[in-house]
């Protein structure tokens, strides 16, 4: 299984196995995603580390 390294909405770095959607593009539904940040123990806004702001 892939890992992606994504970046949570309080600014917290971490990795996950699956992100859901991916593949989808972000021309169509955006790129982040509701994820639970391991640092915070809350769910997040996330972005993959790559993707660069608008």
């Amino acid at each position: 299984m892939e890992s992606t390294v994504v970046r949570c909405a309080e600014g917290h770095v971490f990795s996950t196995s699956t992100f859901p959607m991916q593949n989808l593009g972000s021309g169509r539904i955006g790129p982040g995603r509701l994820l639970r940040c391991p640092r915070c123990a809350r769910l997040r806004h996330a972005v993959p580390v790559g993707e660069q702001k608008r």
